[in-house]
């Protein structure tokens, strides 16, 4: 079977067994599981074989015209060079440990059936993003997994918070769709056609017109669908989503769509240095405020959620610096220890048998209860904090060596400015990061918390997942000496000045943490639980555990957060106010805006067809009291009608003669 055709089905597969799914899922509910976890399993096997014969340095290019559209046509093509070939691995791997874990985190959800189905879906709109040729083509790809996230986003619908993070999630990214669309056709009237090679021929021999406008636009729609400032606001709420959804989109499907996109057409926003410093800004506000966000935050999800944005922010930072391989390399690497964190997160909020039970403040003894949990997100979390030898690491290290590069004006794809407002950042954040990824690990695992009712140990096919991620989150990084040829022939190892001082500030940032900690544990008293009772509405299995007597997050003395952040810890902990901002400056305004329109419609549009009516009915009603069937009152009025036209016409000839 040739390479082509084994693409081909990459994509395919997943998509058949997404309808099969849909199909049989009322009238065969033995085969959800199979189509669920076989059709992703099969996929991500051929993305590796795709792999081993693309070998890394020879770019597979395959085409045929879909429709003739009299201008630009458009093409349904394959384009796999070395960044394609590894994220289509790692999308069909994620999916598939993720599509295994739901069979067992999910395993009496009524609903289950079309959450499969759609997450294969998800899957597929993912893989034909990245295999895609041609950019028509990838914008369905891209659009699908939109609408993919908003159901799965709102998979509990029945609650008000899910309901409210999948009509945002859904929102916030058309609006950065919307200007990713024009930009789209606005980059195929330059250069001739939606191809990426020919795309990618144009901008090389200088041929865009218009650089800078086109590199903007697309980069609004990379900031919606990647999280990236300001359009980042929806990716925390969208925790309100099954935890096996938010490993997906955080670790290798949606939010790495914007990232990916960026890497492939990066000459395209390298023709404009003003493009490159609007998006190492971006990526710097990006990093360093989700990682104080997240240092506030109670909720272990939403931590992850704002750890998500901030890795976001260094690979959106390497490509603000020109180098595309230390992007996809810590995407790789980001996806395999964040897909770790979100599934160990889950298993241990199945383990308190409720999917409400994230706060951190509210849990106790989980090291015991959840081992599996407890070892492999210990391993995640070192590699998030970039602690050798993990892969956070060495992938964190090729985008501050790339940034250091760009500054010191030892690379001209990018400003120097940009350069050093990424390393700058991106040295912060390692800080901050590893303080807060250290915070997470104290208050999940040695909190104090009043401790949720036991459920035994885990289904095995969550259990083993964990430990499947566990490995490359370990070992990922040792190979960035040997595949070079996989990103574009650039060496990815670290250098000793940026190591120093990365590693180090991670160090400083642990360390001061756990002090605090420390200090803060010895002086408050461990939460006291009140007697449990079940809650009336649970299904069978299932508990209510938010009955504690424990103080409001907000005011957790405990918290070590909160001593660290002082006068920051409020506004971190809601954002910064972003969504209070976007409510004053664009939702209210649309709003009074609707209320006019209302008013004017009711008040004034309808004021005048309705007068328009009544006088309809006025004549009618004149004209039918002139009706009273009595032969004298006609001859009458036709008399007197007479006379007034004769005496009207006497005038009016007088008046003539007169003239």
């Amino acid at each position: 079977m040739t390479t082509t055709t084994l693409a081909v089905l990459v994509p395919l597969l997943p998509f058949l067994g997404s309808a099969a799914g849909l199909l049989l899922g009322r009238t065969a509910p033995g085969f959800v599981r199979p189509l669920a976890v076989l059709p992703t399993l099969a996929a991500a096997v051929l993305a590796v074989l795709v792999a081993f014969r693309q070998g890394g340095d020879e770019v597979i290019v395959a085409a045929t015209q879909l429709t003739p559209t009299g201008s630009v046509p458009i093409y349904l093509s394959l384009y796999i060079d070395g960044f394609a070939a590894l994220v289509a691995v790692l999308v069909g791997v994620v999916a598939t440990c993720v599509q295994v874990y739901s069979t067992g985190y999910l395993r009496d959800d009524p609903r289950y059936p079309s959450y499969a189905a759609l997450v294969s879906l998800f899957t597929s709109a993912m893989l034909l993003v990245v295999y895609s040729g041609d950019l028509m083509v990838l914008l369905v790809g891209w659009e699908i997994m939109g609408i993919c996230s908003y159901f799965l986003v709102g998979h509990y619908w029945e609650t008000p918070e899910a309901r409210a993070a999948s009509l945002k999630a859904f929102l916030v990214t058309k609006l950065g769709d919307v200007p990713f669309l024009i930009g789209l056709f606005a980059l195929a009237t330059d250069a001739g056609t939606f191809q990426i090679t020919g795309v990618l021929g144009t901008v090389a021999s200088g041929g865009l017109d218009h650089p800078t406008l086109i590199a903007l636009l697309l980069l609004a729609g990379v900031a919606g669908k990647s999280a990236q400032f300001p359009l980042h606001t929806w990716l925390p709420d969208a925790m309100a989503g099954p935890t096996p959804v938010s490993a997906l989109i955080h670790a290798a499907t949606m939010v790495a769509a914007g990232i990916y996109f960026t890497a492939r057409l990066l000459p395209v926003f390298a023709a404009s240095a003003a493009a490159m410093t609007v998006l190492a800004v971006m990526a710097a506000i990006t990093m360093v405020g989700s990682a104080l966000a997240a240092l506030a935050q109670d909720d272990i999800k939403r931590v992850l959620a704002y750890s998500t944005i901030g890795q976001l922010g260094y690979m959106a930072g390497a490509l603000a610096v020109g180098d595309r391989g230390a992007a996809v390399f810590h995407l790789l690497s980001h996806a395999a220890f964040k897909a770790l964190l979100f599934l160990a997160a889950g298993a241990v909020i199945h383990a308190a048998g409720t999917n409400s039970l994230t706060a951190m403040s509210r849990m106790s003894g989980l090291a015991k209860r959840v081992p599996d949990a407890y070892w492999t997100m210990t391993v995640a979390l070192l590699a998030l904090a970039a602690i050798p030898p993990f892969a956070g690491f060495f992938s964190k290290e090729a985008v501050l060596v790339a940034a250091e590069h760009t500054a010191l004006g030892e690379r001209d794809v990018a400003p120097a400015g940009a350069g050093w407002t990424v390393l700058v950042a991106g040295l912060l954040t390692a800080l901050l990061t590893a303080a807060y990824a250290l915070r997470l690990w104290l208050r999940t695992f040695r909190g104090r918390g009043a401790e949720a009712p036991d459920h035994g140990r885990q289904p095995i096919a969550m259990t083993s997942v964990l430990w499947v991620l566990a490995i490359p989150s370990l070992g990922f990084g040792l190979t960035a000496a040997y595949v070079d040829d996989w990103f574009d022939g650039h060496a990815l190892t670290p250098t000793l000045t940026t190591a120093v001082l990365g590693t180090g500030l991670a160090a400083a940032g642990a360390a001061v943490t756990y002090a605090v900690w420390r200090t803060l544990a010895a002086r408050t008293p461990a939460a006291v639980p009140v007697p449990h009772v079940a809650h009336p509405d649970a299904e069978a299995g299932q508990v209510e555990a938010e009955a504690l007597r424990l103080p409001h997050p907000a005011e957790d003395p405990a918290d070590p957060g909160r001593a660290l952040l002082g006068p920051l810890h409020g506004p971190a902990a809601d954002g910064f106010h972003l969504d209070a901002v976007y409510r004053a400056a664009f939702v209210r305004p649309v709003l009074a805006a609707a209320s006019l329109v209302r008013f004017l419609d009711r008040e004034v549009v309808d004021t005048y067809v309705r007068a328009a009516g009544d006088s309809a009915k006025g004549l009618g009603w004149l004209v039918r009291r002139a009706q009273t069937g009595n032969v004298q009152t006609y001859l009458s009025a036709l008399l007197a009608g007479s006379v007034v036209l004769a005496i009207a016409a006497v005038a009016l000839a007088n008046a003539v003669a007169g003239a």
